[in-house]
């Protein structure tokens, strides 16, 4: 199925700042919300098309992602939107609450959600993005508290049940024709208050820590090519599966090769001489440590591009390599000795000979084409 834009669906430009894209979200979820709306299956996915948008932009790590590579980008990184209602009042519960009064509709609290994805950007040369290559990688993320197993709470102690909402972590309040559930001021939908937290993770659950892995490199990424590591994100909430950590790869330019797609391109020097009789050159190749031979025939002009098959990059999406394309820079001398200059100077008029014996030089030719 075809998505539109996220700027679009919200009506803002893509340099949009923060509280703009907010607003914009404001006016669309108000105009939409399914209380608004009762049973028009139009407004609802236009309520969930909106929401999506917003949870893309309102992220600075998710929004790069989409500037940069799109739909497809965000598919890259797990993120699949919200598959309901639910999913969306309980992501912007306060944010409802702060724009209508209202928040979410029913009192499905401390349920399971998967923890966030995030990315690493990994620097390679071209050397290792051709062999494929193992690094290892260092970045600090959060991880379940081991003192008090993730629930915030210290050993030996148990939560209190919410007075205000009686553990329903919802309170109810009518609002015109409506009778409104909105998430508890207090606990904030959680229906337990904990009165003594973990001493370690100070409530939260989870702590801070410097995470050190091994990542196995394919050869033939390419700039752009994210590798997913399962499981190494941010840990889940309530139970939830934790994020993912996807490692996104940009290879460094090469002095000598330029890279496009699985090709490879070089320019090598040759002489006016070697360009004008011909002769066979050495063509330096990625992955080999003999040089491979080229043979350059006779006439060859500056510019001129020679291939050789299956000397390219390898393929990450087929057998084999791309080809390596050799284009000749023709060098003509700044200096020259007395005898060089003799030797040219005798070329020049025995080419002047030829022409005067039949042929039409340059100038000849461009006054005949001028006068038709």
């Amino acid at each position: 199925m075809h998505k539109r834009d996220y700027y679009e669906i919200l009506g803002v430009s893509r340099d949009a700042r923060e509280e703009e894209i907010k607003r914009a979200y404001r006016k669309l979820a108000l105009k939409y919300h399914p209380d608004r709306n009762p049973g028009d299956k139009e407004a609802e996915e236009k309520f969930k098309e909106a929401a999506e948008a917003y949870e893309v932009l309102r992220n600075g790590e998710k929004r790069q992602i989409y500037d940069q590579f799109g739909h497809e980008g965000l598919e890259g990184t797990g993120f699949r939107g919200f598959s309901g209602f639910e999913d969306i009042f309980s992501s912007f519960g306060d944010i409802f609450e702060d724009f209508f009064g209202f928040g979410t509709r029913s009192g499905r609290r401390s349920r399971a959600r998967q923890g966030q994805s995030f990315r690493y950007d990994l620097e390679l040369t071209l050397e290792e993005a051709f062999f494929g290559t193992e690094k290892e990688i260092a970045f600090r993320r959060w991880t379940s508290c081991k003192a008090c197993k993730g629930t915030g709470i210290s050993p030996g102690t148990e939560p209190q049940i919410c007075a205000t909402c009686h553990g329903r972590g919802q309170v109810v309040r009518s609002q015109g024709f409506f009778q409104i559930s909105t998430t508890c001021p207090v606990c904030h939908g959680e229906g337990r208050i904990i009165t003594d937290p973990c001493r370690q993770c100070g409530g939260k659950g989870k702590v801070r820590e410097e995470r050190k892995i091994t990542v196995k490199v394919p050869a033939g990424v390419d700039t752009g090519s994210q590798l997913r590591l399962r499981g190494e994100g941010e840990p889940g909430e309530h139970g939830g599966s934790p994020g993912d950590l996807f490692v996104v790869i940009h290879v460094k330019e090469h002095e000598f090769f330029k890279r496009e797609g699985d090709d490879l391109l070089c320019e090598v020097p040759v002489s006016f001489v070697q360009a004008a009789v011909g002769d066979t050159i050495q063509i330096p190749v990625l992955g080999e440590e003999n040089p491979q031979e080229l043979k350059i025939p006779a006439g060859t002009q500056p510019g001129d591009v020679f291939s050789l098959r299956g000397l390219g990059m390898p393929s990450l999406q087929r057998r084999g390599r791309g080809d390596l394309f050799v284009r000749l820079n023709v060098k003509i001398p700044k200096k020259l000795t007395q005898r060089q200059r003799e030797l040219l100077e005798e070329f020049a008029r025995i080419e002047e000979e030829d022409k005067k014996k039949g042929g039409k030089n340059f100038w000849q030719k461009f006054t005949k084409s001028q006068r038709g």
